[in-house]
């Protein structure tokens, strides 16, 4: 009888981690850190999150020194609809997709939308040159030093990957978010656009 228990029990156990390594394996982000491929980065596969107005809770403050020393503030962006870029430098996807934001910062550029790249590792010079490269002319707040803007979202809806990027409304709520790089930027657009319409 005891060993049929002992037998019943052990199954259980093979069974309970057989089901926990089944579960994380279906984790995409788990699996890339588990694979340790040293690429520096864990990128997201593009997907696109959107929350309606009536869920996005309690508006995000933050605030960072960009590249070339300036503080900016949530507060100062309030009112308008904001899209956080969170890259940096040696990150292939950030570079891909770079070209694409440069382009859509410009064309929203006083339209109701302001862009603001988020570097994570970078300090001011790598910062300076990756945006004369790529002409992106929005500024970036350092946060490699003590990583307070990717906190700020850590409790919403945060940047588990990098390159990540976040639709605020003008309340300061997230809005939307892509995991990963910008596989099309009609995707983004269209995004701002929706947030820049409830304003009405």
């Amino acid at each position: 009888m005891r060993l049929h228990r002992l037998a019943l029990v052990v199954a259980g156990v093979v069974t309970a981690a057989t089901l926990a390594l089944t579960g994380c394996s279906s984790d995409p982000l788990a699996e890339q850190y588990r694979a340790g491929t040293n690429k520096g980065y864990i990128a997201g596969d593009g997907s696109v999150t959107e929350i309606p107005a009536a869920k996005r809770g309690e508006p995000v403050e933050f605030s960072g020194t960009t590249a070339s020393g300036d503080t900016v503030t949530s507060h100062e962006l309030a009112g308008t609809v904001v899209v956080l870029n969170f890259w940096y430098a040696g990150c292939a996807p950030c570079r891909a997709e770079a070209p694409d934001l440069a382009k859509l910062s410009e064309e929203f550029d006083g339209k109701g939308a302001q862009f603001l790249g988020v570097n994570v590792r970078d300090q001011a010079a790598s910062v300076t040159a990756f945006n004369a490269s790529y002409d992106i002319r929005y500024p970036s707040v350092l946060d490699v030093n003590d990583g307070s803007m990717q906190q700020a979202f850590s409790g919403t809806i945060p940047p588990n990957a990098v390159p990540t990027t976040l639709v605020l409304d003008g309340s300061g709520r997230v809005a939307a978010r892509i995991l990963g790089e910008l596989e099309a930027p009609s995707i983004l657009e269209t995004l701002i656009r929706d947030t820049i319409a409830e304003a009405g």
